[in-house]
C-alpha cells in the first residue's frame, strides 16, 4: 500500500492543529460526530430534492462502538459517504471542506443545517489516535474505499469492501502516559457524558451499545449484565421546540438538571431573534445567589451553541458583569468561528447578541419590578449588590441602564424602595435625596443625624452595603435631584433666622473650640455647634468627597491604600453638655480637654469608627466620674 503525502505543509500544519488549535482532547468526539451529522444532512437534503431517493429522517443515525481489547473507537454514519476523489480531496488536503462547499452551494435554502466549515475537525482525532481508518462508500455507488493514516507521515487510499453506504471511522487509541490516560475514552460512561455535553442536540440519534446491570427475572437480589442499544442524545433542544409544546415545569427540569441547582429558577426568559445576527436564547434568573458569586473563582457566561453543537461552556462576552448571575445559553448559526470551533474568530456578532440580551434582561427585570414586587424584592436581596457594582464600575458607563433597578431601605416606608419611588414622595421644596450609611438598618436608625432629619419630616435612604455610597456618588443625581449624605457638613435645612442664630452662637464659642481642637491634636478639622441634633450631644460629620463610611470601606480592604475622611465634631447647641463645656472653658481648661476627648471618642463610636487609644479614653471617663 503506497503512502501519499498530505497536500498541505503536512507536518507543520497537522502538528499545529493537534497541539495548538484544539486545547481539549475530548473535543475529537464532538468534531467526528458533527462531521457525521453533516454527511447525513447532505443525504437527507438529497432525499428532499430527488424523488428517486426514498429516505426519511428517521432512517438516519450515528453509531459509536467501543472495543477495549483492541483499543478502538468506531463512529459510523449512514450519510452521503465519499468516493475516492472526495476522500483524496477532503482528507488528503488539510483544511479542505466539502461541507463548506455544500453550504455555499445551498446557502439560500433554509431547510437544512450543516455544522462544519473548515474540514480540519477530523484531524483533531490524531490528538488521541495513533492510527485512523476511514471506510466510506458514496450513496448510489458500488465501490467503497479505505483511507488510512498514522499522522504526519502521510496517508493511503485503496479499494475496500463495505456492505452499506456512508462512512465508518476507526480510531486506534494511543498508549496511556503519565500525563494522558487515553483509555478513559473507552469507558462507555465517559463517552455518554461527552456526547451529552457537546453533541446532545445533534438532530440525528447517536446510539451506542450500553452495558447495564439489571435484576434477573424472578430474582430479588441477583443481577445480570445486559447490552442494549441506547440513544445518547436528546436531539431536539428545548429552546428549539415550539413554546406551546414546552411547559414551565419542562424549563424548570432543564434548569435544575443542567445547572445542578436544588431550587427552580426565579424567572425563565426565552428569545427567538432574527436580524443581522439571528439567535435563540434560553436564560434563567436563579432563585438564590451561588456561594461564590462575589469571589474571584466565579466565572460568568452563557453556553454558546452553533446549530445545537456546544462551542463554549461559558462565553463571558455574552453577559455584562452586572448581569453575571444569569444562567443560560445562546444558539446561533450566524456566529463566526475559527477553524477549531472552540473560540470566536471575530466578536462583532457576539457583541450584537450581547447587546440584545442585555436589553432583554433589563426589560424582564423592569417587568418583574412593576408586576411582581415580592419576587423582585427577593431577587434584589440576592443580586442587588451586583447591579450597584455595575453602576460604580467602568466609571459609571452603565448607570443609565441600571439606575431604575436599584433599591435602598427607606426610613419612612420601612422596606426597599426605588429612587423613582423616593422622588415621587419628596417634599415640594426638597432638592436633595437624603441618605445615611452604616453597618445595619438598626445602627443607621440610631445615628444622631438620622433622628434630626426624620424629625423634620424627611425620608432617608439607609445604605448598608459597602458599595452603596460609591454607586450613588457615581450616579451624582437622579431626575435632577442630587444625593446628599446627612452625615456631611453641607446639609442645610435651616431657615435664614436659624442660620443667623447658629452662626452667632458659633462665633461666641470660637475661642473655646480652638482650645478643644488643641486637645484633639487636629484629629478633626473643626469643632462647632449644630442645631440638627435632637437628643444626642454630639455627632461626627464629614467634609469633602470622602465620607466616614468610605474611610471604613477603603481602609478595610487588603491593600496598602489608607485614607482618612476630613471630619467635624458637631455639638448639639441645645444639649446640657454645652453649659458644662462653657463652664470648664472658664474655670478648668485641663478638664475641658478630658471632656473633649471623651466626646470625640463617643462620636467615633456612634459612627462605627475605632478609637485609637481606648485605654486612655476609659481612664478619662473614670477620672470624670470619680
Amino acid at each position: 500500500m503506497k503512502k501519499k503525502q498530505f497536500k498541505s505543509e503536512s507536518k507543520r500544519l497537522l502538528d499545529l492543529m493537534i497541539n495548538s488549535i484544539y486545547t481539549n482532547k475530548e473535543i475529537f468526539l464532538r468534531e467526528l460526530i458533527s462531521n457525521a451529522s453533516d454527511a447525513i444532512d447532505k443525504l437527507y437534503y438529497l432525499s428532499l430534492t430527488d424523488r428517486k431517493v426514498k429516505l426519511k429522517k428517521s432512517d438516519f443515525k450515528i453509531q459509536v462502538e467501543l472495543d477495549k481489547e483492541n483499543r478502538t473507537i468506531t463512529i459510523t454514519d449512514n450519510g452521503i459517504g465519499m468516493n475516492q476523489e472526495e476522500l483524496e480531496k477532503n482528507l488528503g488536503t488539510i483544511a479542505e471542506s466539502g461541507t463548506l462547499f455544500f453550504k455555499t452551494e445551498n446557502e439560500k435554502k433554509k431547510d437544512i443545517d450543516v455544522i462544519g466549515q473548515f474540514g480540519v475537525g477530523f484531524y483533531s482525532a490524531f490528538m488521541v489516535a495513533k492510527k485512523i481508518q476511514v471506510l466510506s462508500k458514496k450513496f448510489g455507488s458500488e465501490e467503497a474505499y479505505l483511507w488510512e493514516s498514522e499522522g504526519v507521515d502521510g496517508y493511503s487510499v485503496e479499494k475496500a469492501e463495505y456492505d452499506s453506504y456512508g462512512t465508518k471511522i476507526i480510531l486506534e487509541l494511543k498508549e496511556d502516559t503519565e500525563q494522558d490516560q487515553y483509555s478513559e475514552f473507552l469507558d462507555q460512561y465517559q463517552i455518554d457524558t461527552m456526547v451529552k455535553k457537546y453533541s446532545n442536540y445533534i438532530t440525528y440519534p447517536i446510539v451506542m451499545n450500553m452495558e447495564r446491570s439489571v435484576l434477573k427475572e424472578g430474582s430479588k437480589d441477583e443481577y445480570e449484565t445486559k447490552i442494549e442499544e441506547e440513544t445518547l442524545n436528546s436531539m431536539i433542544p428545548i429552546w428549539r421546540k415550539n413554546k406551546k409544546d414546552v411547559s414551565e415545569e419542562d424549563y424548570h427540569h432543564f434548569y435544575t438538571d443542567t445547572y445542578h441547582d436544588y431550587e427552580n429558577p426565579s424567572k425563565v426568559i426565552t428569545s427567538n431573534v432574527e436580524g443581522k445576527c439571528s439567535y435563540k436564547s434560553l436564560l434563567f434568573i436563579p432563585s438564590h445567589a451561588p456561594y461564590d458569586l462575589y469571589t474571584k473563582e466565579y466565572k460568568k457566561g452563557l453556553a454558546l451553541y452553533s446549530n445545537g453543537v456546544l462551542i463554549m461552556d461559558k462565553c463571558e462576552e455574552l453577559l455584562p458583569d452586572y448581569f453575571s448571575f444569569m444562567k443560560g445559553l445562546v444558539d446561533s448559526e450566524d456566529i463566526s468561528l475559527n477553524i477549531s470551533r472552540e473560540i470566536l474568530q471575530q466578536d462583532y456578532q457576539v457583541k450584537l447578541i450581547a447587546k440584545s440580551i442585555e436589553s432583554k434582561i433589563k426589560k424582564e427585570l423592569e417587568s418583574m419590578l412593576n408586576e411582581d414586587r415580592e419576587k423582585y424584592d427577593n431577587f434584589f436581596k440576592n443580586f442587588g449588590m451586583q447591579l450597584k457594582f455595575g453602576i460604580y464600575n467602568d466609571y459609571g458607563m452603565h448607570k443609565d441602564v441600571l439606575k431604575d433597578l436599584i433599591m435602598f431601605y427607606s426610613s419612612s416606608e420601612e422596606k426597599l424602595v426605588t429612587l423613582k419611588e423616593y422622588i415621587s414622595r419628596m417634599k415640594k421644596d426638597q432638592d436633595k435625596i437624603f441618605y445615611a450609611c452604616g453597618e445595619s438598618i438598626d445602627k443607621i436608625g440610631l445615628l444622631p443625624q438620622v433622628e434630626g432629619i426624620k424629625d423634620k419630616g424627611y425620608e432617608v435612604l439607609y445604605l448598608t452595603e459597602y458599595v452603596d455610597e460609591f454607586a450613588l456618588q457615581m450616579l451624582m443625581e437622579y431626575e435632577g435631584k442630587q444625593f446628599a449624605n446627612i452625615c456631611s457638613e453641607n446639609i442645610d435645612l435651616d431657615s435664614e433666622d436659624e442660620k443667623k442664630e447658629l452662626e452667632s452662637k458659633n462665633k461666641q464659642g470660637k475661642e473655646m473650640f480652638e482650645e478643644m481642637l488643641n486637645a484633639l491634636h487636629e484629629e478633626v478639622s473643626e469643632i462647632k455647634y449644630t442645631n440638627k441634633l435632637k437628643n444626642h450631644p454630639v455627632c461626627l460629620t464629614s467634609k469633602g468627597n470622602v465620607s466616614v463610611e468610605m474611610e471604613k470601606v477603603i481602609n478595610s480592604m487588603p491593600t496598602d491604600e489608607k485614607i482618612k475622611a476630613e471630619t467635624i465634631l458637631e455639638i448639639n447647641e441645645n444639649h446640657p453638655i454645652v453649659k458644662k463645656l462653657e463652664s470648664l472653658y472658664k474655670n478648668d481648661k485641663e478638664e475641658l480637654g478630658k471632656y473633649t476627648k471623651v466626646l470625640y471618642a463617643q462620636a467615633r463610636l456612634i459612627e462605627g469608627l475605632p478609637i485609637d487609644n481606648p485605654t486612655e479614653v476609659t481612664n478619662l471617663i473614670c477620672d470624670i466620674m470619680s
